[in-house]
């Protein structure tokens, strides 16, 4: 809001009644009142907007729960199912065995040719050794399945209440690196440098869209045919710290102050909200916490998180 003296000045009157030096006393405070409610106003759309994105996320968090918790109970009776069905085919197969046995008995009779003429026919010796394998890959797909179910609870903490938790940072990074893995795949490789870590003391929702946020941005920052993106952990003292990095097209120096801020994106139109470093930056802070980048053009960037183990006095 701008304030604005009248087209014709202060009134003659006033001015007789006033000192040169009261007017611009006057003028600058009514200035410096203008600049902090702009500042104030600015304040608060941050806020509003931020308000709006953390139940955004709180929407898609429960909208994954349900989705994941759907999933389960299926995933969970084709488990059953299929451990009973491997069974069954293990007591065919041995009946199948007991058959070709039996058909070695009947010399050559017409019975032993029909016999033997259907077995080629149906290229059992084949179902013998494709029916094994069909069954260990499917049993791999059903646990990946699982692993994606499980990861999307853990992603969304289905149970979270917005309590402070002791949690295994290896295990939010291992299931957010799941949940964004189409993000990723195609993009780069990921190359896992842990460090012992204790259990931490924070809000584990939140600070897994924090390693979602960063690892989405490493992948749009590669622009050569395939990167890497390195996750780096490790524990001094009472903290403990969690990198991310890739060798991807870089922060132009004149951009780094203001990655952290609201709205600022250096993709192009349509393509990013500027929100995510800076809802990040903010999570990060909540927990006590740092978040610093360094990068270099054509090199890469490097974020690193430093987290206290445990919180002085949870908000």
């Amino acid at each position: 809001m701008n304030i604005e003296l009248p087209e014709n000045g202060l009134p003659d009157a006033l001015l007789d009644q006033m000192s040169m030096e009261q007017v611009r006393a006057m003028v600058s405070e009514l200035l410096k009142a203008n600049e902090e409610l702009k500042e104030l106003n600015g304040k608060l759309s941050d806020a509003r907007t931020k308000l709006i994105q953390s139940e955004k996320l709180a929407s898609i968090g429960q909208l994954a729960a349900g989705v994941a918790h759907e999933i389960n109970n299926p995933i969970g009776f084709i488990f059953s199912n299929f451990s009973t069905l491997e069974k069954y085919l293990q007591d065919l197969f041995q009946m199948l065995s007991a058959y070709e046995q039996a058909e070695s008995e009947l010399g050559s009779s017409p019975v032993a040719a029909r016999l033997r003429a259907l077995y080629e026919e149906l290229e059992i010796e084949y179902l013998k050794d494709d029916i094994p394998s069909l069954m260990n890959e499917s049993r791999d797909g059903i646990q990946r399945v699982r692993k994606i179910v499980q990861d999307l609870k853990d992603f969304s903490r289905v149970d979270a209440r917005q309590e402070w938790e002791w949690v295994n940072l290896h295990n939010g990074l291992n299931s957010t690196l799941n949940i964004v893995n189409n993000e990723i795949k195609y993009k780069a490789d990921v190359v896992r440098e842990f460090g012992e870590l204790p259990e931490v003391q924070c809000l584990p929702s939140e600070i897994n869209q924090v390693f979602m946020n960063l690892l989405v941005n490493a992948a749009h920052a590669i622009t050569a045919e395939r990167g890497t993106i390195t996750l780096r952990t490790g524990h001094e003292g009472s903290e403990v710290w969690i990198e991310v990095a890739d060798n991807g097209c870089g922060i132009a120096p004149e951009n780094l102050s203001r990655i952290f801020d609201p709205f600022f994106t250096t993709k192009p139109v349509g393509q990013g909200t500027g929100l995510g470093l800076s809802l990040s930056y903010g999570i990060v802070q909540k927990h006590a916490g740092r978040m610093e980048v360094s990068s270099q053009l054509g090199q890469g960037t490097r974020f690193r998180i430093t987290l206290p183990v445990r919180q002085a006095q949870p908000a």
